[in-house]
C-alpha cells in the first residue's frame, strides 16, 4: 500500500505542476497580449480552471503529507494511545468527510458534465468538476493508509511492551 501511496502522491503532485505551469503560462500570456492590445477570451477560463486543478490535487497531497486537516497543536502534546487514538478519529473524521464529498462530487459531475466552457464552447465542464471526486477519493486512499499505519504501529508497540 505504501508504494502505491507514493505512486499516487508523485502522480498527483506531477499533475498538480503542470496545471500550475498552464496557469502561470497562461497568465503571462494574457498580460503579453493585454499590453499589445489583443484579447484573448479563452485565456480567463483556462487560468482559473487550470488554478483549480493545481489547487485541488495540492489539497489531496497535503492530507497525505499530514499538513492539512491536523490538530497539530494538540498532536504534539499527546503520547502514546491518546496520541495514536487522536490521529485515528481524525482519519476516520477526514475519511467520512471526503466520502460525502466524493459522492457529492460525482453528482455535481453527473449534473454538469455536458455544460460548456463561456469562451472554449468543445469543452466540457465536466472535465473541471471531476477534480472534485478524484480529489476526495485520493483522501480517502491516504486516510485509510494513514489509519492502517497508526493502527499497525499501536499493535506492534503493544506486542513490544
Amino acid at each position: 500500500m505504501k508504494r502505491f501511496v507514493q505512486a499516487l502522491e508523485k502522480l498527483q503532485i506531477t499533475i498538480g505542476i503542470l496545471f500550475l505551469s498552464v496557469f502561470f503560462l497562461v497568465i503571462l500570456l494574457q498580460i503579453m497580449t493585454r499590453h499589445l492590445g489583443i484579447s484573448i477570451l479563452w485565456t480567463e477560463e483556462v487560468a482559473n480552471y487550470s488554478f483549480i486543478w493545481a489547487i485541488f490535487m495540492g489539497a489531496a497531497v497535503m492530507v497525505n503529507r499530514r499538513e492539512h486537516f491536523n490538530f497539530d497543536f494538540i498532536i504534539r502534546k499527546l503520547t502514546g494511545k491518546k496520541k495514536v487514538s487522536l490521529n485515528v478519529f481524525n482519519d476516520l473524521v477526514l475519511i467520512a468527510f471526503n466520502v460525502c464529498i466524493f459522492f457529492l462530487g460525482l453528482i455535481v459531475v453527473k449534473e454538469f458534465w455536458n455544460y460548456t466552457w463561456a469562451t472554449l464552447p468543445d469543452m466540457k465542464m465536466g472535465y473541471i468538476w471531476i477534480a472534485i471526486p478524484i480529489m476526495a477519493g485520493t483522501m480517502i486512499i491516504y486516510s485509510v493508509s494513514h489509519l492502517i499505519h497508526h493502527i499497525q504501529s499501536q499493535k506492534a508497540k503493544e506486542v513490544r511492551g
